[in-house]
């Protein structure tokens, strides 16, 4: 039962009023106490500019951090609880502090190949433009690789890029393999290796990508109209009707529905436009749309 709900004591009036400030309860009538230490539940008040979450339980914990965000951080700024600055001899004991806690926080070789991993991996993030939801699958599957001491005679940075790649697949994110690899600086031949070893050693199960869900980002490159992008997305549905899609690389298809719906549509691109915007070459899209146009029917009815 609520304090609302209560009556007065003494008035035997319903209010009572609850100030947060001195932590008691108290009948706004007759003004007598009728409760003290009450638990405060509103967001802690800090004097730091940190973006985590305020509230009493601290930040949520992450697998893209390597400690999972439960270790303690020593204030950066030299200011106390009263937000008045420290003397210099106390800023010289906190900036030792500061060392050794860091430094404590990584003991093993296990946790500095992890740490490493993991801000290698925010970098991709970023320039990828992943939600933070991928970059937790990511990092989940490189500890399991690092249980599995997959890491041995590998680097770091193709093995946390095979893992963000892992990441997409199993999200069905499109992000291709060369995509993953330019912005990591290097060879996709290296990351496509890795991504092998960790897909046999991990056993994992990745869902097959969807040419249709390839559509729109061809299309946000290529500047193409809404209208062509649907139109596309009708030519691969009556393509995956009749079973044409099968074993063909979805990247390669989306983009040759979308040059046949630029066609139909009276969009000007040329197959090199697409194929800069797909990431692949103009034979591939001649190839794709002979076979989507001689898939029995899909033509006309499409005319």
């Amino acid at each position: 039962m609520s304090f609302q709900e209560i009556k007065c004591l003494r008035c035997g009036k319903n209010t009572l009023v609850t100030d947060v400030e001195s932590s008691e309860v108290f009948c706004s009538n007759c003004g007598i106490v009728v409760e003290e230490k009450v638990n405060d539940s509103r967001s802690e008040r800090r004097f730091t500019d940190s973006p985590t979450i305020k509230s009493h339980t601290g930040d949520k914990t992450s697998l893209t951090r390597h400690d999972r965000g439960l270790s303690t951080m020593i204030n950066p700024f030299d200011k106390d609880s009263a937000g008045n600055p420290l003397s210099t001899s106390m800023k010289s004991s906190m900036t030792r502090l500061r060392k050794w806690d860091s430094r404590s926080r990584v003991k093993t070789s296990n946790d500095k190949n992890l740490q490493q991993a993991l801000l290698e991996l925010l970098k991709m993030k970023e320039k990828l433009s992943l939600p933070d939801a991928i970059a937790e699958k990511a990092s989940y599957i490189y500890r399991k690789a690092l249980e599995k001491k997959l890491v041995r005679g590998r680097s770091i940075s193709s093995l946390i890029a095979a893992c963000l790649y892992a990441a997409c697949r199993e999200s069905e994110t499109p992000r291709t393999l060369r995509e993953v690899a330019a912005t990591i600086g290097i060879k996709r031949k290296e990351i496509s290796a890795t991504y092998r070893l960790i897909f046999k050693e991990l056993d994992l199960k990745m869902p097959v990508v969807d040419s249709v869900s390839c559509v729109a980002k061809i299309a946000s490159n290529a500047e193409l109209s809404e209208k062509t992008k649907r139109y596309a997305m009708k030519i691969l549905k009556n393509a995956e009707r009749q079973n044409a899609l099968a074993g063909k690389h979805p990247m390669g298809v989306a983009a040759s529905a979308l040059y046949l719906a630029c066609i139909n549509l009276e969009e000007n691109r040329t197959q090199k436009e697409i194929a800069d915007a797909a990431g692949i070459t103009e034979v591939t899209i001649r190839n794709r749309c002979k076979s989507l146009k001689e898939v029995d029917g899909i033509w006309k009815k499409l005319q």
